[in-house]
């Protein structure tokens, strides 16, 4: 994602007031419109805003709630320009494969670390709210009756957009967002559906471990949370 794009997602979002946009189009904000503080020397996850002295020591639980997913503009047009036709049927499947995916991977990392994944509200329970936005699938898997070969040396990339917030209160503890793109092999590769499933669970898996690695460390030295 280039400057531009990542301060236009971050005013979409809320991160950034229209007026800080204006004064600067290149800095990351250091607090939200919330109050949030961008936390410093973060390393999974690129830009990550807290609510000063936050503690997720308390939670044990975890509810996340249906994953948002939104493709890179134009990505459709774009598409069908090549050999590959992409459909609004197409795209709607794509989305939800790539919600479950989401689910998938991160209810397996965080049962992994011994956390309950909750369906109700209450003390212990974190609620996470996330989005998948500019979703780039280079070589998408269509339902055509004409199969295209598709090679790529890349898969693409996704931007994570995600919100915690005690189930409780509806107090807004952390914001994240982080770009990330499959990995550039350098050489061409036939791309094909499961291909595309690998590669988005290469990139969604550091996204898991870091929430699941974050609420370890609160649950670890609770007491520097709340200092």
């Amino acid at each position: 994602m280039n400057k531009f794009l990542l301060i236009l997602s971050l005013m979409l979002l809320g991160l950034v007031s229209t007026t800080a946009f204006a004064k600067s189009k290149t800095e990351i904000p250091e607090y939200t419109v919330e109050g949030l503080k961008l936390v410093p020397g973060t390393k999974d996850i690129a830009y990550v805003w807290a609510e000063p002295g936050a503690d997720l020591s308390q939670y044990s639980r975890v509810y996340i709630t249906e994953p948002y997913v939104a493709f890179k503009k134009n990505w459709q047009r774009d598409q069908n320009r090549g050999s590959i036709k992409v459909s609004s049927s197409d795209m709607e499947r794509i989305k939800k494969d790539v919600a479950a995916l989401f689910m998938e991977v991160f209810t397996e990392e965080l049962q992994k670390g011994g956390y309950t994944l909750a369906t109700e509200r209450a003390e212990d329970v974190l609620i996470v709210k996330p989005a998948i936005i500019d979703l780039d699938v280079n070589a998408p898997d269509v339902r055509s009756v004409g199969r295209s070969n598709t090679f790529t040396t890349s898969a693409g990339s996704m931007t994570l957009y995600i919100e915690l917030y005690d189930s409780e209160t509806g107090d807004l503890l952390a914001k994240a967002l982080d770009p990330k793109a499959d990995r550039d092999r350098g050489y061409m590769q036939w791309q094909t559906g499961p291909a595309n499933r690998t590669a988005a669970i290469r990139i969604m898996q550091p996204w898991a471990e870091a929430l699941r690695k974050g609420l370890d460390r609160a649950r670890a030295t609770p007491q520097q949370n709340k200092e």
